[in-house]
């Protein structure tokens, strides 16, 4: 299936250096090598590779090749400064193009040896936007079910997308993880992973983890960055004008993979939606150039709206997300009388839209389809 991001890559690599980044298996090899497809020579390296390592050290591919991939380079020592290297002194018409299954962005501010040589884009699971950009009907229980994970997502046997759930699970935690940072004690970060499942829509505190895992809250802390780092899980944190306080209090966290999450049907909604909009938000901000977020909002009267979308640290939109209660939420009243932000509250199960109390209902996926 062809992803919506092909062209805007394939752009920008006429422009700089690409770094494509995004979860493990979301399909950044598939559209590298399809991207390849484009150009008269290609050379596809993957740092993996033994053979692939040493031509890479050696810088020994064929001076003509119009275009370098490098998969999965951030695991070579130095790599940036490697990078630089050869961006600065490769053939002015020859092009290059960067995966990686971490957070190539996070590695790049460690020192600035890339400053203006790449633009980054963040390949993400299927959306129903994403699939209705490119000219596919999306099917809403099945993302709920599988998850939006290609293969998952793509496959015509439920079992087999399950069987690839658990691969994907161990692989994770028992590849991953310890290749991205020595971990001395795999089963702790497991059980933090397993309870984080449980708690999908819930602001998270580090210490009750830390009770439960017999770990420290700072331990727990670490443990979701890397998590983070490795496009697992991500946090949305209250809004608050001061991003200082904003950051000391609880985060929710969703999976980037909605299978991975324990709870009803309501909770894998909700965080299949958190997806879709997290996705929104690092588009804009890739393509758009935008100072977007994503939020969520909570009183000290526990008075709360599930997501904030927000745009140079102002708010743009408040949304509810319910998989068939109709009634609005209390929370999603409360802050668009007070403050009369725009409001949606999404709903999975929802026979007919309209707008109540200035707040628009919509079913959940005309909504996701519009990001």
């Amino acid at each position: 299936m062809r992803r919506a991001q092909k062209d805007a890559i394939l752009a920008d690599l006429s422009k700089k250096m690409v770094l494509l980044s995004g979860p493990r298996q979301s399909g950044k090899t598939t559209l590298a090598k399809e991207i390849g497809q484009e150009f008269e020579s290609t050379v596809y390296l993957n740092y993996d590779s033994a053979q692939d390592r040493q031509i890479i050290q050696e810088e020994s591919w064929l001076e003509a090749s119009e275009l370098l991939i490098f998969d999965e380079i951030h695991k070579m020592p130095n790599w940036k400064t490697y990078l630089k290297g050869v961006y600065d002194t490769k053939k002015r018409d020859q092009k290059i193009l960067v995966t990686g299954s971490a957070r190539l962005e996070v590695f790049s501010q460690v020192g600035d040896s890339l400053a203006g040589r790449y633009f980054l884009h963040r390949l993400m699971p299927f959306s129903p936007a994403e699939l209705k950009q490119v000219g596919e009907r999306p099917d809403l229980d099945r993302f709920l079910e599988r998850g939006g994970f290609p293969e998952p997502y793509l496959c015509d046997d439920p079992t087999d997308a399950k069987r690839w759930r658990l691969q994907y699970v161990d692989s994770l935690l028992r590849v991953d993880v310890l290749e991205f940072e020595s971990i001395h004690d795999l089963k702790a970060i497991q059980l933090v992973f397993n309870l984080l499942r449980e708690r999908v829509g819930s602001p998270v505190s580090y210490s009750s983890i830390a009770h439960d895992v017999s770990i420290s809250p700072n331990t727990v802390k670490k443990y979701i960055s890397i998590l983070e780092a490795l496009y697992i899980v991500f946090r949305v944190v209250p809004y608050s004008k001061n991003i200082a306080r904003s950051l000391l209090k609880e985060p929710k966290i969703y999976f980037f993979d909605t299978g991975l999450v324990k709870g009803d049907e309501g909770v894998k909604f909700e965080n299949f939606v958190g997806t879709c909009l997290y996705k929104h938000v690092l588009g804009r901000i890739d393509y758009k150039a935008e100072e977007c977020a994503l939020n969520y909002l909570r009183t000290k009267e526990q008075k709360e709206v599930d997501f904030a979308l927000v745009q140079g640290g102002k708010i743009e939109k408040i949304i509810e997300v319910k998989y068939a209660n109709h009634r609005l939420g209390n929370g999603l009243v409360y802050f668009r009388n007070k403050y009369q932000f725009p409001a949606i509250q999404v709903v999975k199960e929802l026979k007919q839209e309209r707008i109540q109390e200035g707040i628009e209902m919509v079913k959940g996926l005309n909504f996701l389809s519009k990001l």
